[in-house]
């Protein structure tokens, strides 16, 4: 089952100027929590491409099947796709998204920025340290807990799964620890925002993702009225705001 089926979760690509910006939605979500900060640059001039992730947009069935390279591969497939096309790349992306965007960015030195949406370093959720064994007992398991977007609009501008696949979970879990090994080959410019009302992620994640990236120039910017998709929530124009605002200062 997925949550609001009137929206399309399909990749988008929103063809502009010579500064492109890499955009990767979150864990059992899809493109369209990245569109409202999508539009937002592509109407400043730039050009934005929104991938769906292998697993992501169809069933929880699809995304058990799949290995944490399997998202690795295709980010990097489509950072290939758009440097062929723009002369400057960002990434920027959201919770998963944004161990992607970092896992891309250990790789890559050439980027000219990284933007990290509640940063998924550290989740709040320990049940996700038994997902190894847990996998082979349970398939999948509802999502618990009330939301935590403040704006009452905000959940319909989410396409995801309603359950959590345990497989991928595990998928997950092995991304988080890769990532935080790379954290020190992080180099180029960052911003991470994140908000205190998120509660999804660990309260320490931002702060700790900012302390180990070797990065030098890099901005921590906390809200306090988000929930932890804080790119379709009340504060997602300041998101965009400051997402453009670090982009200007860095092409």
């Amino acid at each position: 089952m997925t949550r609001h089926s009137h929206l399309d979760p399909s990749a988008f690509f929103l063809e502009s100027g010579p500064v492109g910006v890499l955009l990767i939605h979150g864990f059992t979500g899809s493109p369209p929590e990245m569109r409202l900060v999508g539009d937002f640059l592509h109407q400043r001039g730039f050009t934005v491409s929104g991938p769906l992730l292998p697993g992501h947009g169809t069933t929880v069935e699809d995304m058990n099947r799949c290995r944490w390279t399997d998202w690795t591969g295709h980010v990097e497939h489509a950072l290939a796709d758009l440097q062929a096309r723009c002369e400057t790349v960002f990434v920027g992306g959201l919770s998963m998204g944004s161990l992607l965007t970092l896992y891309l960015a250990a790789h890559h030195s050439e980027l000219a920025g990284a933007v990290l949406y509640s940063p998924a370093v550290i989740v709040a959720d320990r049940l996700i340290y038994l997902t190894p064994v847990l996998k082979y007992l349970v398939h999948k398991k509802p999502k618990s807990g009330e939301s935590d977007l403040t704006d009452p609009e905000a959940d319909l501008r989410l396409w995801s799964y309603e359950e959590n696949p345990v497989s991928a979970a595990h998928e997950l879990l092995k991304l988080i620890f890769r990532v935080r090994r790379l954290l020190p080959r992080v180099t180029c410019p960052l911003l991470i925002i994140h908000s205190t009302l998120d509660q999804a992620i660990h309260p320490q994640s931002a702060r700790y993702t900012y302390e180990r990236v070797g990065s030098t120039d890099k901005e921590l910017v906390t809200l306090h009225n988000s929930g932890h998709c804080l790119t379709v929530d009340s504060e997602w124009e300041t998101v965009a705001e400051r997402t453009y605002e670090f982009i200007r200062e860095h092409i």
